[in-house]
């Protein structure tokens, strides 16, 4: 079983009727539609990429990769757990084997799009567990509220998170997660005010500013002593192409929003800096192009693990190995999961 967190059209709007029906729903405007109907993705994704995300910015191409992916997902979800955050609730549902239903609608909201609905039948929505426990936002642990919730269309969650949220539904004992180190350090820091700032909260600006801080300093640090010389080895040659660090921390928040706050390579949701915190998740600046410079077309935000996995290898082969790796997990699916 697969587990998903997802969110139902710009602002949300299609939520109600989701909850309503019974239904997961995700939607594709009429002439992006066509075209994953005949399966041309690469012209898809060049066609979404001159569109604009929900926050108004022109979208990554991983990003318009995945919106392709969603109608895949969505019309092909059977016996799934699906999640979805309402005020201080959390929802639940399990996806039906049964056909979607495509319908066409203009959008209530936004430049209100002329768009094509998917709804797959689902198990009625519930906010509670199967114990009958009400699934309270405020209730949850503050580890859980880090992955149970997501600013972009939808989230896949990892296999232990999946199993977590599995559990919660179930009303099952938590403690095995609960007690974890990293589990327990979270939940300390939000008891002294030291609460986690996450893509998700009212703090998230704040967030990006000093993720992206972190960041520029970095980039500052490892061009001065990156300048092609001769040391103990040879020192590729990164060339600083912003006029300044404000200015690459300004298109880090950017990149951040057209990235849906997810990482480019994994798509796994990025982490931000807090006292305590997993730093393999933290988000890092990834240059596309290892051989190319700190420049606007040249970078991507990324999960520190995985900038550091990449290392100097070739973007789009580190991309390959990751969705092989991927495609283990789910052999018949994997090209719902990952973005190119």
């Amino acid at each position: 079983m697969r587990v998903y967190i997802a969110n139902f059209g710009r602002e949300n709007y299609e939520w109600p009727v989701c909850r309503d029906r019974g239904t997961v729903a995700t939607m594709n405007q009429v002439e992006a539609q066509a075209l994953w109907e005949t399966g041309d993705r690469e012209a898809y994704i060049v066609t979404r990429m001159r569109g604009k995300t929900a926050a108004g910015l022109p979208p990554t191409r991983a990003v318009a990769a995945r919106w392709y992916n969603l109608m895949t997902i969505v019309s092909g979800t059977s016996n799934d757990l699906w999640l979805h955050k309402e005020g201080d609730r959390l929802w639940w549902t399990i996806s039906k084997n049964a056909p979607p239903s495509f319908e066409r609608k203009i959008e209530p909201v936004g430049d209100k799009r002329d768009v094509i609905l998917c709804h797959k039948p689902c198990e009625p929505w519930s906010y509670l567990s199967r114990t009958g426990q009400e699934l309270f936002w405020r209730s949850l642990h503050p580890k859980a509220k880090d992955f149970l919730s997501t600013e972009a269309t939808l989230q896949e969650l990892s296999e232990d998170y999946a199993s977590y949220a599995l559990a919660l539904i179930e009303g099952s004992d938590l403690s095995p997660w609960h007690s974890l180190p990293l589990w327990r350090t979270k939940n300390e820091n939000a008891k002294t005010q030291h609460n986690p700032v996450t893509s998700y909260d009212g703090k998230r600006i704040a967030a990006y500013r000093e993720a992206a801080e972190r960041m520029g300093q970095t980039v500052l640090k490892t061009v001065k002593t990156a300048n092609g010389q001769t040391v103990l080895r040879f020192l590729k040659d990164k060339q600083f192409l912003f006029n300044d660090q404000a200015s690459l921390e300004r298109h880090i928040i950017d990149l951040i929003n057209r990235q849906e706050g997810l990482c480019a390579l994994t798509d796994l949701p990025l982490d931000f800096d807090e006292r305590g915190g997993d730093k393999a998740f933290y988000c890092s600046l990834d240059r596309i192009d290892s051989a190319g410079h700190y420049e606007l077309d040249n970078l991507q935000i990324v999960c520190r693990f995985a900038n550091f996995w990449k290392a100097a290898s070739d973007d789009s082969e580190f991309r390959r190995l990751i969705k092989e790796v991927r495609s283990v997990r789910s052999p018949t699916n994997e090209a719902a999961t990952i973005a190119p």
